[in-house]
């Protein structure tokens, strides 16, 4: 479990974080969201002690991380899957972090099996692709085989299959009892992903309830659905003037159209449809209407 208890981080005259409390559980996936600057990755870094707070508290377990010994047996983490050395292997960099925590040996060779890394384990980091890196970095968070699990952003830079790969594993590891805490941009991932969400604005708690009831705050409604042909019916819903966001595993969440008019719609271009689902609100939409006022670099607009 993890517990924030009036968190406070203040740089000069900036406030990053502001009396921010929270608890995460172990057994769900817990999403962490909120716009560009709303103190996110600070409030990760000091609830893994590698930023003191000005005030406040956070704690994993009940402990202090700044004061853990062998840290990766307790509490697993991905903040920057680019912080790693770009000469060292991918196998030397999990055998380094390894030794350094008293984790036996073997546990490497584990972990670059569960992430798909096994056949680049021994070609140089400094090589790899955004999502290998991605997947090193969660090999690393498992390495010591941790209760408590923190990841800021992990599906930066994953393909549909690496996407999939991620959420079974975050569901996995919070049906065997763990923690797992998870910040992300993707609304829709989060949607098929989390069980509870903790949302920020300015460095403020914003929202910490379920999925279901945030996104019961969307005041629009949306039709999610899937066809065989997801690019197609994309433009030919934006030419009737729906809005339309599409997942990395192809899911459409369309805004602007209802269920009927989309069906009539996919007839119309010869398109097949496996899945037509009207929803009331949407977790996007709820979050955007939510964070709104809290949004520090909003595009479009005007000094």
């Amino acid at each position: 479990m993890i517990e924030v208890n009036r968190l406070t981080k203040r740089y000069g005259r900036v406030t990053a974080v502001n009396d921010l409390s929270f608890t995460v559980r172990s057994g769900h996936v817990t999403g962490f969201l909120g716009p560009n600057g709303a103190g996110k990755s600070t409030t990760l870094r000091m609830i893994l002690g590698l930023h003191a707070p000005t005030s406040g508290s956070a704690t994993v377990a009940g402990r202090d991380c700044r004061g853990l010994r062998r840290a990766l047996r307790q509490v697993g983490a991905l903040l920057d899957a680019g912080d790693v050395h770009g000469g060292r292997t991918a196998r030397d960099q999990l055998r380094f972090l390894a030794r350094s925590n008293a984790i036996p040996a073997g546990r490497v060779e584990e972990v670059l099996r569960e992430v798909g890394l096994s056949a680049a384990a021994d070609r140089r980091i400094g090589g790899f692709s955004l999502g290998m890196r991605q997947r090193l970095g969660i090999a690393g968070a498992l390495l010591g085989d941790p209760p408590v699990l923190i990841f800021d952003e992990p599906l930066n830079g994953l393909d549909p299959e690496g996407v999939l790969f991620v959420r079974n594993l975050f569901r996995r590891l919070a049906a065997e009892g763990r923690t797992v805490f998870v910040s992300s941009h993707l609304m829709t991932e989060m949607e098929h992903t989390a069980d509870r969400l903790i949302v920020v604005g300015r460095g403020e708690l914003l929202a910490d309830e379920t999925v279901a009831e945030f996104a019961a705050r969307g005041s629009q409604q949306t039709v999610q659905v899937r066809t065989t042909d997801p690019a197609e019916l994309v433009t030919a819903l934006t030419a009737g003037g729906a809005r339309v966001a599409q997942a990395p595993d192809g899911l459409l969440t369309v805004t602007g159209l209802d269920a009927t008019a989309i069906a009539r719609t996919a007839l119309d271009h010869r398109l097949l449809i496996h899945e037509l689902v009207p929803r009331t609100g949407s977790l996007e939409q709820a979050f955007m209407e939510l964070t709104g006022s809290s949004v520090e670099y909003a595009a479009g607009a005007r000094a």
